[in-house]
């Protein structure tokens, strides 16, 4: 039975560093971001979405340690792990590929509808979709 007032907010997305991934979320894929906070010793608190309350954000977290820098764009094992969902597929795919966005695959339309995965500053997969 789902509870009112509950939702997936964030997901943590293991980084290597601030900055790069930030020029690469809100710059090359055109997010906001939404909170930047210095929680001291190299540590901050950075939130970012494709806007401000559409749906889960990312967490970006600097690796600490092997394991964790081990895991910076394998976070699922090979697979799409991540759906950026858009209202005009052409557009987006257009604006990522002139920002340098690398695309796995060429566009194709499914019965769900138009999709294509594109990988991540990492190499993290992505769907970008847009639903029928």
């Amino acid at each position: 039975m789902a509870e009112k007032g509950r939702k997936i907010a964030t997901v943590t997305l293991v980084v290597d560093d601030y900055e790069r991934a930030l020029a690469f979320y809100c710059g090359c894929l055109g997010f906001q971001c939404l909170s930047d906070v210095d929680l001291g010793e190299g540590k901050r608190w950075v939130r970012v979405a494709p806007a401000a309350h559409a749906g889960a954000a990312l967490l970006l977290a600097k690796a600490e340690g092997g394991q964790q820098a081990a895991a910076i764009g394998h976070q699922t094992g090979g697979r799409v792990g991540f759906f950026l969902e858009t209202d005009d597929f052409a557009r987006d795919h257009a604006a990522f590929l002139a920002a340098g966005v690398t695309f796995r695959e060429p566009p194709r339309h499914e019965a769900y509808g138009s999709v294509a995965v594109f990988e991540d500053l990492y190499g993290n997969l992505w769907d970008l979709i847009q639903p029928k």
